[in-house]
């Protein structure tokens, strides 16, 4: 039998991010992947590459989670992109039908393709519903610092900080990503697992962000703690895994590049 992953994430429509992202992801640390599809993002070539947003229906959604639940024994899963409060609620009922030994929150906030209003309710339906679920949340710097409320975020203390207050939402472990935008000449994430900070470092590969990065982490952390790995151990490969996908990038004429992998 093999190894099993689910996640539930927008599409991507490049291929950089999103669940297609995560599909590789996991078919590349030796996962078999099920997906289901919240939301379409497209960026617009003709409007200076920005967000086009459509969500899926909420009965269409939970259509695919009955699906793929039925046809799988699937007990460790990755929520990605979300959109609307109605998805989240969607999926939060969803996920409640069944136990799951693992769920990693990858909590996407905003899409640019958003009015703010829509974008603040999803964020707050996001807190209530889905991250007090969460094995494991992966917020980046604007997550981390929109999640715990702080000022600002510049340093690895900040990191541990933002992590210990997310906490306070319910998730069991987090992850503050520092990436790229962290000053200095790594990149570092930090994981809070509720007792102590373990910190991850690798250096910085340019200063702008790769899209797709945050996807594979949260995709990889998934991977592994589908195998059995320990949530330490997990992020400790994912941090590997992203770095690995940050260097061998994809460059494309969109004015991004993305995670890709060399062989």
């Amino acid at each position: 039998m093999p190894t099993l992953a689910y996640v539930i994430a927008g599409s991507e429509a490049t291929g950089g991010a999103g669940l297609q992202a995560d599909l590789k992801t996991f078919e590349r640390l030796g996962v078999y992947g099920v997906g289901t599809i919240t939301c379409i993002v497209s960026f617009d070539p003709k409007a200076d590459w920005g967000h086009r947003f459509v969500p899926v229906d909420g009965g269409v959604i939970a259509d695919q989670i009955e699906a793929a639940t039925a046809a799988h024994a699937l007990d460790v899963v990755k929520i990605g992109m979300l959109g609307t409060p109605n998805t989240v609620a969607v999926v939060a009922d969803s996920l409640g039908t069944q136990s799951w030994r693992h769920v990693v929150v990858d909590p996407v906030l905003i899409c640019k393709g958003q009015e703010p209003g829509a974008a603040l309710d999803t964020d707050n339906a996001l807190r209530a519903d889905i991250l007090p679920r969460a094995t494991v949340v992966t917020p980046n710097l604007f997550e981390a610092q929109t999640l715990s409320g702080m000022d600002s975020i510049t340093t690895v203390d900040d990191l541990a900080e933002a992590a210990r207050r997310i906490a306070d939402l319910g998730p069991q472990y987090v992850v503050v990503k520092g990436g790229a935008g962290l000053p200095g000449d790594e990149a570092v994430d930090v994981l809070w697992d509720g007792t102590d900070v373990h910190v991850f470092r690798a250096p910085k590969v340019g200063e702008e962000r790769v899209s797709g990065a945050g996807c594979i982490f949260a995709a990889a952390i998934t991977a592994e703690l589908a195998k059995g790995s320990s949530v330490y151990d997990a992020v400790r490969v994912a941090k590997d895994f992203a770095h690995a996908g940050i260097v061998g990038r994809v460059t494309t004429a969109a004015p991004f590049t993305a995670v890709g992998w060399q062989g």
